[in-house]
């Protein structure tokens, strides 16, 4: 093994909380454009769409909902209503993607702070292994998380790689595209390297891309770890620790 390709939101930073105080506000506000009447709160979106970016949650929704939408966006949703005239566009969505990762990017870089638990023993990690970091979420996202958190020298930008801006079309997770990926980038085969992930999308993504994986919980609330732990071993992660000292400590054994 000679690379760690690590998760970001929620496995490098506990940003997946504020960053859908943000993204509800953008959420709740494309819903009541396209004639959805249902509305989320931060948590109950968190809920539902974590280890998606809002690219896939948003489109989701509109086809959940009935929306009708274009070719473009109905792709891969079978379920989805398709018409000449569509209420949704794959423009009209990309303005919305665009928009919550605005207001997003700024709320993470106000709120986010480095994390001694996670710098120190990231820091001898990285003396053992390459680092990378592989996401759903946007690039952008990713510089006002990194740069908040002081683990830019760690990872910097050329080796952050995102569903939704290094791919020739943009997906997420659980597809396994990003990963691969990240591994022709990095010049590996999957077998060289071990995911670091918390989400089951995660997970599955990278497990489906060959890749040894390993799940963290450091940053899942108390009360939904005994949870998302058999989630995350039924989706055929290798281990499961509870912080990163705990996965230095493995990756030494």
């Amino acid at each position: 093994m000679t690379t760690l390709l690590c998760d970001a939101d929620g496995n490098l930073f506990p940003s997946e909380e504020p960053a859908f105080v943000a993204s509800a506000e953008v959420t709740n506000a494309f819903l009541a454009t396209v004639g959805v009447a249902e509305r989320f709160t931060a948590e109950q979106l968190r809920l539902a769409t974590t280890g998606k970016n809002f690219r896939t949650t948003a489109a989701d929704l509109a086809v959940a909902h009935g929306v009708t939408v274009d070719e473009e966006i109905a792709l891969g949703r079978p379920d989805a209503k398709v018409v000449d005239d569509p209420v949704l566009t794959a423009r009209g969505l990309q303005h919305w993607v665009d928009e919550e990762r605005r207001e997003v990017s700024a709320h993470l870089g106000q709120v986010l702070l480095p994390d001694p638990a996670v710098l120190e023993p990231l820091t001898r990690l990285a003396e053992r292994y390459a680092l990378a970091a592989v996401s759903s979420s946007a690039t952008t996202r990713l510089a006002a998380c990194f740069a908040a958190t002081r683990l830019d020298a760690l990872i910097p930008p050329d080796r952050r790689f995102s569903a939704e801006d290094s791919l020739p079309v943009p997906t997420s997770k659980p597809n396994p595209a990003v990963y691969l990926h990240a591994c022709a980038e990095l010049g590996i085969q999957p077998s060289e390297a071990v995911a670091v992930e918390d989400s089951v999308p995660g997970a599955q993504s990278a497990v489906s891309a060959g890749i040894r994986t390993v799940g963290n919980v450091q940053f899942v609330p108390p009360t939904e770890r005994a949870e998302r732990i058999a989630q995350l071993r039924a989706a055929g992660v290798d281990a499961v620790v509870g912080s990163w000292t705990e996965l230095e400590e493995l990756l030494s054994r």
